[in-house]
């Protein structure tokens, strides 16, 4: 029944909002639009609002789990109308707190003690509030930290708007024929994960203890310290940051940070997150960034609010940082290639058909200076031009362009000039001397050594049973079987190959 009463406030919000009129446009419109008559209000309806300012609009009334989805949606710029995608941006997760009585409650029943007994000062009133947890300034042994509290009872409510989302993605993909490239369910699917993501706050936490190991004596970013011993599933305990928030461009000149400094540092944040730690931060907007102000000519990065983190596969890795390197040398037949090689577009997918669309979208691109080329797009329109060719959605991926989109629009929103390519360069560089050259080979031997050589100790208990089989009338069987077990590993044919040398050898000094 309340699903009932929801669907009911999800309607009217979508009709009052005018988006069956240019939005909803399919074939069996009418059946929408007829349940109006039983809401007068939705029967006169006009608005100056532009399209994509009413979708805006509509999820901000649905409220903050619908927030959050629109957020996600936003970083999916390759399915959505520019006009969409940049109202969307706009959407900020802001919601009245929840009772500070109800967190004090939350907070002593999740460490089992009076709040008195453990923290000296504890303010009732939060400090900051969201869709999922709100947070509170206390102090702890001395220490000025945070407490991170989910909303109690916010895991129920968004499994049920989850099921919702999932019931109205179904319907909407059977009727409207532009679901084919919005891909509704498949939304949704990415939605969830991002969402569930930040319900456990003890995995936040290592996630945010992991990042600070990444930065330890780091004059680029600042983790706060994490307080594993006062951290449970719904509550997190963390050191408290006092920093200028990097929105906030009057506070930052009056504290004479340098700007163009800052910007670089952001950028080289992100691609030494990438390419050298292979685990960001996903959740980069401006409110989970603050700088220190200590150090104004050398100014350090400090983040917070660490549920959504990503990371690549090997292989992602090494082939996002090959396609950036063809993409810029315009080699765009080595980034269809390199799109087929990954797997991001089946292998059926004819190479120079790729290369021509992928030309065609970015030629263009190469119309303005280096430094006005945004990375984030050089993503976007890569993503774009192979979802033709059926390219899979790769989760991981999505959360690296959205998170390049973030970083590069707040550097470049401190400073204009600021050349991207100018500091990735070096990382693809490094990168690839690390990961394709001879040391990199050398150290993969190194690493692999021990099961080559404890495979190599197995060598003449085999010889000893090929000697015996070559007597077995089912030897052509056998070797039939020993050929497609080791068709697929590299290792164990360079094996065999040892293998048949030394019988060869053994053979001819007997």
């Amino acid at each position: 029944m309340r699903q009932i009463f929801r669907l009911i406030k999800i309607y009217k919000i979508i009709m009052k909002n005018s988006l069956d009129k240019d939005i909803l446009n399919f074939k069996y419109l009418w059946l929408v639009n007829i349940f109006r008559i039983f809401f007068p209000s939705l029967w006169f309806r006009s608005s100056s609002l532009s399209r994509g300012e009413r979708i805006r609009k509509t999820f901000e009334e649905l409220g903050p789990i619908f927030v959050k989805l629109g957020q996600t949606i936003s970083t999916r710029k390759d399915l959505l109308p520019d006009d969409i995608a940049e109202e969307l941006v706009k959407l900020q997760d802001k919601v009245p707190p929840f009772s500070g009585k109800e967190a004090k409650r939350v907070i002593e029943k999740a460490l089992n003690d009076d709040i008195t007994n453990i923290f000296e000062e504890f303010e009732i009133e939060a400090l900051a509030s969201a869709s999922v947890a709100q947070v509170h300034a206390a102090k702890l042994n001395g220490n000025e930290v945070v407490i991170k509290v989910l909303r109690p009872g916010i895991e129920n409510i968004i499994i049920k708007d989850i099921s919702l989302m999932y019931s109205i993605a179904n319907t909407v993909d059977k009727i409207w024929e532009e679901s084919k490239r919005l891909k509704p369910v498949e939304i949704v699917s990415e939605y969830e994960k991002v969402i569930f993501g930040e319900l456990d706050l003890v995995k936040e936490a290592s996630n945010a203890n992991l990042l600070k190991r990444n930065f330890t004596n780091s004059s680029y970013l600042y983790v706060p310290e994490i307080y594993f011993d006062y951290s449970k599933k719904n509550v997190l305990v963390m050191e408290r940051i006092f920093g200028i928030q990097i929105s906030n461009k009057e506070e930052l000149k009056k504290n004479n940070i340098n700007i163009k400094r800052l910007a670089e540092k952001g950028t080289e944040i992100f691609f030494t997150q990438v390419f050298q730690h292979n685990f960001f931060h996903a959740d980069m907007h401006p409110g989970n960034i603050f700088v220190s102000y200590e150090n104004p000519d050398d100014p350090k990065y400090c983040a917070v609010d660490f549920g959504i983190m990503g990371s690549l596969s090997e292989s992602d890795q090494k082939y996002l940082a090959l396609n950036f390197q063809a993409f810029f040398q315009r080699d765009y037949k080595k980034v269809a290639e390199l799109h087929v090689d990954s797997g991001w577009v089946g292998e059926d997918t004819r190479i120079n058909e790729l290369e021509n669309s992928i030309r065609s979208v970015c030629e263009p691109i190469f119309e303005k200076p280096l430094k006005d080329i945004s990375f984030g797009n050089v993503l976007l329109q890569l993503f774009s031009v192979a979802r033709q060719y059926d390219m899979q959605v790769q989760p991981q991926l999505v959360l690296l362009q959205k998170t390049l989109l973030n970083i590069e629009g707040l550097g470049r929103d401190l400073y204009p000039d600021l050349d991207l390519w100018v500091t990735a360069k070096p990382f693809f560089e490094k990168w690839a001397r690390d990961n394709m050259g001879l040391s990199s080979i050398i150290k993969k031997i190194s690493k692999n050594s021990p099961k080559f050589l404890n495979e190599i100790s197995d060598f003449p208990e085999t010889l000893s049973l090929i000697r015996k089989k070559l007597n077995d009338t089912k030897l052509d069987s056998e070797i039939s079987n020993l050929k497609s077990e080791v068709k697929n590993s590299r290792l164990k044919n360079v094996i065999l190959f040892i293998i048949l040398l030394t019988m060869i050898f053994y053979e001819i000094i007997q």
